[in-house]
């Protein structure tokens, strides 16, 4: 192990025992916030540390090994020589593992997030895969015991918008914004012909109001009669809600509430998100780096994943990734793919790039 990097080890572990010893003090324990903070810090430190004191006490057990390697009885000689192999490669996987867990963190990656699934090129058929991607990233979402609160309806909707809420929710989601390209037959085409549409994602992180601060005088807040196939509150109370950020023009709605107070709540939650994202993308911008929730137009040739129902294979084009799943994928079995994109990430992060 490289000296520098020992001692930013050695650093994180006396951090590691302030902390803790911070996590005890009243006046921490009182301040919801900074224990929030610390608490977090905490669990990352724990992660290094644990590791790293699982590498040192490998160091020590190799050192006696080594020893072992030249005794004289032949069965210890060659219990030495098969230790100090073993701990050699673990070695190998533990300073890996710790570079892993040194890459700088998204901090938005323990978020919930904000989704919001739209019909693009393709008609009637684009807007139907938007609700196949919608039941897909319910399914997986359902399996990680995470909460889903709608913003829009799902039924009969181009644009279909929802909140999750979980543990560590963007961090597994965030890759998942673009254009999802489908290629399939129709319920509806009688000849048999494979029809391509597509959907956009966008996965934006919850933001918080001390993350964006936004002036009342430039919303611009209408009200009007919910739209829907019916029931006690449709078209009888102006309870949906749209809201205009006049600055940016960012538009949001929401009328899946019966009440216009929880309609204007899960709007403001959009808002926040959106303008959080813009904000994002203008730094990105100016620093030169493509924006990382990049969703473009829909358009078929900006596709970032083909689903192919003929061949039963899904494609993610970013990393080249293909798997011969589909109708599982299709009922939230997406693991395999999101493991890819995070290692392809921390790849390229180790890279430098």
């Amino acid at each position: 192990m490289e000296e520098h990097l020992k001692n930013r080890l050695l650093a994180m572990r006396d951090r590691l025992k302030v902390v803790d010893e911070l996590l005890l003090d009243a006046n921490v324990l009182s301040d919801s916030r900074q224990f929030k903070e610390l608490s977090k810090e905490r669990s990352f430190l724990d992660d290094v540390v644990s590791v790293f004191n699982h590498y040192e006490e490998n160091e020590r057990n190799y050192h006696d090994a080594f020893l072992m390697k030249d005794d004289k009885d032949e069965e210890i000689a060659t219990l030495g020589k098969s230790e100090t192999e073993r701990i050699e490669k673990e070695q190998i996987t533990l300073l890996d593992e710790i570079k892993v867990l040194l890459i700088p963190r998204d901090l938005n990656d323990d978020k919930n997030i904000v989704v919001e699934i739209r019909g693009a090129a393709g008609g009637d058929e684009a807007f139907i895969f938007a609700n196949d991607l919608f039941r897909m990233y319910t399914k997986y979402c359902e399996a990680n015991g995470w909460k889903i609160q709608m913003i829009s309806d799902a039924g009969g909707q181009s644009t279909i918008t929802f909140l999750v809420k979980g543990e560590n929710v963007y961090s597994r989601l965030k890759f998942e914004s673009g254009a999802h390209r489908v290629q399939r037959v129709p319920e509806t085409e009688a000849s048999g012909r494979i029809h391509t549409s597509t959907a956009t994602v966008l996965v934006m992180p919850e933001a918080e109001e001390v993350d964006i601060t936004i002036n009342t005088a430039d919303l611009q807040v209408d009200t009007y009669r919910s739209q829907g196939a019916g029931g006690q509150n449709v078209n009888k109370t102006e309870s949906a809600v749209r809201i205009t950020h006049l600055p940016t023009g960012i538009v949001v709605s929401c009328q899946i509430e019966k009440s216009q107070i929880q309609n204007r709540e899960l709007a403001m939650k959009m808002l926040y998100a959106k303008l959080q994202t813009h904000k994002q993308a203008e730094i990105d911008e100016k620093v030169g780096n493509e924006r990382k929730l990049k969703v473009g137009t829909g358009e078929r040739s900006e596709k970032i994943r083909t689903y192919n129902y003929p061949q039963n294979r899904v494609t993610d084009h970013r990393i080249g990734f293909t798997i011969q799943k589909l109708d599982r994928v299709m009922e939230g079995d997406l693991e395999e793919i999101l493991e890819a994109l995070n290692h392809y990430d921390q790849q390229q992060k180790l890279a430098g790039e």
